[in-house]
């Protein structure tokens, strides 16, 4: 499949269609509607773009004692790199102060809509979905990486080669799900921790960093 862009954002336009979602699940919304963060997998795009909201199970606040592991299907030709018990442990080892908050962490299914824009992760409000790979580990882009992409993925064994007119990025079970647990899951988490920063560009920069001090230099060796 081949990707688009990678952004995130957070916009009237995006306010207005998660009160719709969940008006439509009988949820009961409230004001302000929590902060919400996608990091898409691809390449390219507008950086002014609108972000693509495909259907997703909302988890209002329940004042949880301890994060809420759910686990969803990840369809079919897909996979969840990292078990619940893997994440409960990964979650385990970052400093308690920053998962106080934390109330759900779901591996989410992945649907025909998303397939046009899928992510690794994303966060909205309290909440962090991690979403499924390819079975064949290859994810396919149509534009070349950036130089912070390619760096990002050799941190965590990732592989970038051209094929052709297209550019693939190849994991290993192992890498994987090193980059899930190290890079993305902690990364969310830096955004449900971020009560400071409301632009794009300052939000993304603190869960860089997040993700580097409490992910990557933290690994279990």
């Amino acid at each position: 499949m081949k990707r688009r862009s990678r952004s995130q954002a957070r916009s009237a336009k995006t306010r207005v269609a998660l009160k719709a979602a969940a008006k439509s699940r009988g949820l009961r919304t409230r004001a302000p509607r929590p902060t919400a963060a996608y990091r898409q997998r691809g390449l390219g795009g507008s950086h002014g773009a609108e972000p693509f909201y495909a259907h997703e199970d909302w988890h209002e606040p329940l004042g949880r004692e301890e994060p809420e592991v759910i686990v969803q299907d990840p369809g079919r030709d897909y996979f969840h790199p990292a078990t619940a018990d893997e994440i409960r442990c990964r979650l385990d080892r970052v400093p308690s102060r920053f998962t106080n908050e934390l109330e759900v962490v779901q591996l989410s299914r992945m649907t025909r809509k998303r397939r046009l824009f899928p992510c690794y992760g994303m966060q909205w409000g309290p909440n962090i979905y991690l979403y499924p790979i390819e079975d064949s580990l290859v994810e396919t882009y149509i534009r070349p990486p950036r130089p912070n992409q390619v760096v990002e993925a050799r941190m965590y064994g990732g592989k970038w080669y051209q094929d052709g007119p297209v550019w693939r990025l190849e994991w290993t079970e192992k890498t994987i799900k090193d980059f899930y647990l190290n890079n993305v899951l902690i990364h969310e988490l830096g955004h449900v921790n971020d009560h400071r920063n409301r632009n794009f560009d300052a939000r993304e920069r603190y869960a860089d960093w997040f993700a580097i001090e409490y992910g990557y230099r933290r690994k279990v060796k």
